[in-house]
């Protein structure tokens, strides 16, 4: 059982950046490949970044490449996802997810585990 809270989120300029932060509890984080994932009002939710267990395996949705970075630290039981040059397309509530799966994937329904997520707005 893996449990996950985000944090970070919040109300930001365009061209502006976050950092968002999700803890997880347990002793076996390091065996997860983890994602992030953004839903708006009325939309489904979509893919926005993953990486694998070690962290050298990134992938990134299109519409995020090159302005986001997804990382992790095993250590402290933490997944981030720096967001740079951020636009009002972006607001979000965006949440991270566990996977089982040792490649990375971006379908939602291939994720055992979700955080409650959290609000981040960019103003224009």
């Amino acid at each position: 059982q893996v449990q996950l809270v985000e944090s970070g989120g919040g109300l930001v300029q365009a061209g502006g950046s976050l950092r968002l932060s999700c803890a997880a509890s347990g002793r076996t984080f390091s065996s997860y490949a983890m994602g992030w994932f953004r839903q708006t009002p009325g939309k489904e939710r979509e893919f926005v970044a993953a990486i694998n267990w070690s962290g050298r395996a990134t992938y990134y949705a299109d519409s995020v490449k090159g302005r986001f970075t997804i990382s992790r630290d095993n250590a402290k039981n933490t997944v981030y996802l720096q967001m740079n040059s951020l636009k009002p397309e972006d607001t979000a509530v965006y949440y991270c997810a566990a996977t089982a799966k040792v490649a990375l994937t971006m379908y939602e329904y291939e994720y055992n585990y979700w955080g409650q997520g959290t609000q981040v707005t960019v103003s224009s």
